[in-house]
């Protein structure tokens, strides 16, 4: 399991004297994960985001190193820009997924929490030679902010903010990414003091939540999350990780470039990711399987993350055989589990 970041301790403290819970869940909670969702549906919120860990790749040959291990093309990068790429095994399978900032000391990796210390010990089995410092930076943290005025309201602490997605804003030891969702959000990555201020200078009509919530905005951004049940599990286009910017098929090579190349260029994908909905009341969990009766004996899908939707049921992201989804006969857990539905995604799949 993941050791406790440095930093724990004063985070938990200042999490704890708002409100939240961080002694009985892997992650601080301020509500049950159905009420921070109707929350992140209907007002402001602001969530921590201890699901996300900050990783820096820095020194001389940072960029290239970089260009030669993720599915993304680093080199376009810049200080006002940032991407999503992905980590992949030689058979071209996601290992994990991250969002990638550059600042003026290095790139800055936002990775899952349970899965950062295996994927830093995996690039740094890579280095050998070059000139590259890969850490796991304890005291930084992560935060998401989601409303109408989250634009306004982060003006006040980055000058140059901007509301493009994918733009980054920084200064000192803070920096804002503008990401994808209905409504306006932001991710604010940077030292744990920084944004203990950030966030006191922030006005009081925020609803404060955690992971879940943002979870479920990610949901219905259709933007996919790796996660230790989900780790090579699939390749980056069955997630439609290339539909949202996350693959570049010109940059060279990187491992599993090969096998993600031929299935964009001479393969048939079989699988996409598809959002699904469910009139279930508990949640599945990332890693389990969907059924369905044009695939006899075996699974058609595979759960990649779900939230309690805001009213009833549950919102999911799975990837799913593209046959099983034209049949319309979908089901959790088994062939006669809950019944599934398909909703709209807010990307094209074609």
């Amino acid at each position: 399991m993941t050791q406790q970041p440095d930093n724990q301790g004063t985070w938990t403290d200042f999490l704890t004297s708002k409100g939240a819970d961080c002694s009985s869940a892997m992650y601080p909670w301020f509500k049950s994960p159905g009420e921070e969702v109707l929350m992140a549906a209907r007002e402001s919120i602001l969530a921590d985001l201890s699901n996300l860990t900050v990783l820096r790749v820095s020194g001389e040959d940072a960029e290239s190193f970089l260009q030669s291990q993720l599915t993304n093309d680093i080199k376009k990068l810049d200080l006002d820009k940032s991407q999503l790429s992905a980590y992949c095994t030689p058979k071209g399978r996601m290992l994990a997924l991250f969002l990638i900032f550059k600042r003026d000391d290095g790139f800055y990796l936002l990775a899952d929490t349970q899965l950062a210390e295996i994927v830093l010990k995996k690039l740094r089995m890579y280095v050998l030679r070059a000139k590259v410092v890969i850490d796991l930076l304890s005291d930084w943290v992560v935060i998401g902010l989601s409303g109408d005025d989250v634009y306004s309201d982060l003006k006040n602490s980055f000058e140059k903010i901007s509301r493009e997605i994918n733009t980054v804003s920084s200064k000192k030891t803070l920096s804002a990414i503008c990401i994808n969702g209905k409504n306006p959000r932001y991710i604010v990555a940077g030292e744990t003091e920084s944004i203990i201020q950030l966030w006191e200078n922030l006005p009081d009509t925020y609803s404060l939540t955690g992971h879940h919530a943002w979870s479920w905005l990610d949901v219905q951004a259709g933007l996919p999350t790796i996660s230790t049940e989900t780790s090579e599990a699939f390749v980056p286009q069955m997630t439609n990780l290339e539909l949202i910017d996350g693959v570049n098929f010109k940059k060279g090579c990187y491992p599993g470039q090969e096998i993600v190349a031929r299935m964009q260029y001479l393969g048939k994908l079989k699988q996409r990711m598809f959002r699904l909905q469910s009139t279930e009341a508990t949640p599945p969990h990332a890693g389990d399987k969907i059924f369905s009766s044009s695939f006899p004996n075996q699974a058609a899908g595979t759960v990649v993350s779900a939230e309690p939707g805001p009213n009833t049921g549950i919102d999911i992201l799975a990837v799913v055989q593209i046959k099983a989804i034209e049949s319309g006969d979908l089901h959790l857990e088994s062939d006669t589990g809950p019944a599934l539905t398909v909703k709209e995604l807010p990307y094209s799949l074609s």
